[in-house]
């Protein structure tokens, strides 16, 4: 595939190298970075949508902010890629996301130019303030920038920082990237004429003027000399909101035309008082067509032909875990009418799309509001909704205080569908479903299943629509299922009881979630050695299935546990179990097998668990050092 010609691009080391360029030769970069961006995501995937859509505003701060010594923070990081490419790394842009690779996020460790890791959301703001009070404290006078997107702007963090900024009147320059909700369109050459005029020195000192003045007027004619200037200015503008929680707002601006956003961000680079928002228009998948008609479609993609648009295919016939919860979930609700769907702003990644375009009215998505999801959710179970308030396993832990407070703590039955757990391959570390079974095993009350494989992904989804008596999560993978039959019907589970999926004597695999296909493939391995073993499913972390655990420990020599978590989940719990019924005293060979205690980049996940060692591989190993025998011919395998 022939590469784009970049003649303008290839001459950029560093942003450094941007000062001596002139305005036309800024939206020539911008064309070429673009260009280079498009060709690089359809080889390796990635965010795309959101990254076109900042092709210009990226230039422009780099242009016009001494970047890495002013600091610029990335909202998210989705809308990286051309920061990458301006900052030193365009020589690795294709290995995003890639084993050994860039991140697909901003990352410390990575670049100088990345001063705050992020691919959470709307955590900019609160770390640009940190870094502009440190600098204050310590007397420097470099920018502080955080770039925001308006998705973002729909968490309470957000607005929790902004209200910080406004009362302390530290200097930071917030940028809305607005993409999506339009909060104000930029009207052309009048709307850019107002941003650049209320931006400037001479506004700005006449404006401080005026308030020295208001100081010496009575009380009631000072706050109606302010009230005036904020409506008047705020009538051309817009920006009330913004106003009121201490920020000088400015725009909109148009996001793609450098000829309005380079002057109104040096007015801004060298403002002295007080905290600025500068309020960007702009579109996203910007200058390529396909992307600029599917902006949801190509927010997140997989390779792609640059010519066409055309998505390369995904390989497997099964089902995604995703779907299969869409589907079953649309099934219960169905057959019970008080049965609805929340999601914080991942409708599409969580599958209550499908949901939504069934039951319309049934399906809420409250926005990049976690916190406020889950309390939802159990205002809606207090008054005999069943609420499925679907959550990927890395956004959960942003929920937990509600999860804890206002779910638990209540004994209501929400209940918590969570998607992504495990290890998730490209997004790496950031997005990794790790924790969820440790953070929600030790809450009083709540019910955690995980499910094996597709199938019991339904059965399931109907054991947490029976379920009222408290919370009940549910944990699966991401990606295709392992193409087992999928049930008409899902019937529900009793609970805190798992089940035995093959019988031996000597070895008991205790396996929780999605490990067990490969629990199934070592304990082939280990008849092979003479070594019968039993391959259990828990289904159930928690209530743990005890009368299981017991049988298992008293009837084999060796008992290994196998999940996709962190320590101080499942196996941990089996421990607990295991002490306390005295059989730890017996001579029996524990082992609970888990994601190492570090966090794994990204990589494709099958790769991951076996760096990880949860692969039969390594399931089959962990039986041999229990045993304390060298298994013979092992490390020769593939």
């Amino acid at each position: 595939m022939t590469r784009p010609i970049t003649p303008l691009l290839d001459t950029i080391a560093s942003p450094a190298d941007m000062k001596r360029l002139a305005p036309a030769e800024l939206r020539q970069l911008a064309d070429e970075v673009r260009a280079e961006m498009i060709d690089a995501v359809s080889l390796t995937g990635g965010h795309l949508g959101a990254g076109l859509g900042v092709v210009e505003l990226t230039v422009a701060l780099h242009a016009v902010f001494d970047t890495p010594r002013d600091r610029l923070i990335w909202d998210v990081g989705h809308q990286a890629y051309p920061h990458k490419i301006l900052t030193g790394r365009r020589d690795r842009i294709r290995t995003l996301r890639q084993p050994g690779g860039l991140s697909g996020f901003t990352r410390r460790s990575e670049s100088d130019y990345d001063p705050f890791g992020a691919a959470h959301s709307s955590t900019s703001i609160s770390a640009g303030l940190g870094m502009a009070v440190a600098r204050d404290l310590s007397g420097g006078r470099n920018a502080v920038v955080a770039v925001i997107g308006d998705g973002a702007m729909s968490a309470g963090m957000a607005y929790e920082a902004m209200n910080n900024a406004g009362a302390m009147d530290s200097r930071l320059i917030v940028i809305l990237n607005d993409n999506d909700m339009s909060i104000a369109p930029p009207a052309g050459a009048m709307s850019a004429y107002l941003a650049r005029l209320v931006s400037g020195p001479t506004y700005r000192s006449l404006r401080e003027a005026m308030k020295q003045l208001a100081k010496v007027l009575p009380k009631r004619l000072r706050e109606k000399a302010k009230l005036a200037e904020e409506y008047a200015r705020g009538f051309w503008t817009g920006g009330t909101l913004f106003e009121e929680l201490g920020f000088y707002y400015v725009g909109p601006v148009d996001g793609h035309n450098l000829d309005h956003l380079l002057p109104v961000l040096r007015n801004v680079r060298d403002a002295e008082d007080g905290p600025i928002l500068v309020h960007v228009v702009t579109q996203k998948g910007k200058g390529y067509p396909p992307a600029e008609a599917a902006a949801d479609k190509y927010h997140g993609v997989g390779r792609f032909d640059v010519v066409t648009g055309q998505l390369a295919p995904a390989k497997s016939n099964a089902p995604s875990y995703t779907e299969v919860f869409a589907r079953s979930l649309i099934d219960e609700a169905a057959r019970d009418e008080r049965i609805v769907a929340v999601t914080a702003a991942m409708p599409a990644g969580t599958g209550l799309d499908l949901f939504g375009e069934v039951f319309p009215d049934r399906v809420f998505d409250v926005g990049i509001a976690e916190q406020h999801a889950v309390t939802f959710a159990a205002g809606m179970a207090t008054e005999g909704l069943k609420p499925f308030c679907a959550i990927y396993s890395t956004f959960l832990q942003r929920a937990y205080d509600q999860v804890v407070h206002d779910v638990a703590l209540q004994n209501l039955p929400v209940r918590l569908p969570i998607d992504r757990a495990g290890l998730v391959g490209a997004d790496g570390a950031t997005h990794a479903g790790s924790f969820d079974v440790a953070f929600l095993g030790c809450i009083p009350g709540m019910t955690i299943m995980a499910a094996a494989d597709e199938a019991e992904l339904v059965h399931m989804v109907a054991t947490a629509a029976a379920h009222d008596d408290g919370p009940i999560a549910f944990r699966y993978p991401r990606g295709e299922g392992r193409g087992v039959e999928l049930p008409a019907r899902g019937t529900p589970l009793a609970i805190g009881r798992g089940r035995v999926v093959r019988e031996g004597t000597k070895i008991a695999i205790l396996s929780l979630g999605a490990r067990l296909g490969e629990a199934l493939k070592a304990a082939d391995e280990l008849d092979g050695y003479g070594l019968s073993t039993t391959v259990a499913d828990a289904r159930f972390a928690k209530p743990l299935d005890r009368d299981l655990v017991r049988r298992l420990a008293r009837e084999h020599e060796v008992l290994i546990t196998v999940e996709e978590g962190s320590v101080g989940g499942f196996g941990c719990f089996v421990l607990h179990a295991l002490a306390e019924d005295g059989l730890l005293d017996r001579g029996l060979r524990v082992r609970a097998m888990v994601l190492p205690d570090v966090y794994l980049d990204h990589d494709k996940p099958d790769a991951l668990y076996t760096r990880a060692g949860l692969d039969a591989r390594g399931i089959v190993a962990k039986v041999f050092e229990a045993l304390g025998r060298e298994k013979l011919g092992l490390a020769g395998r593939a």
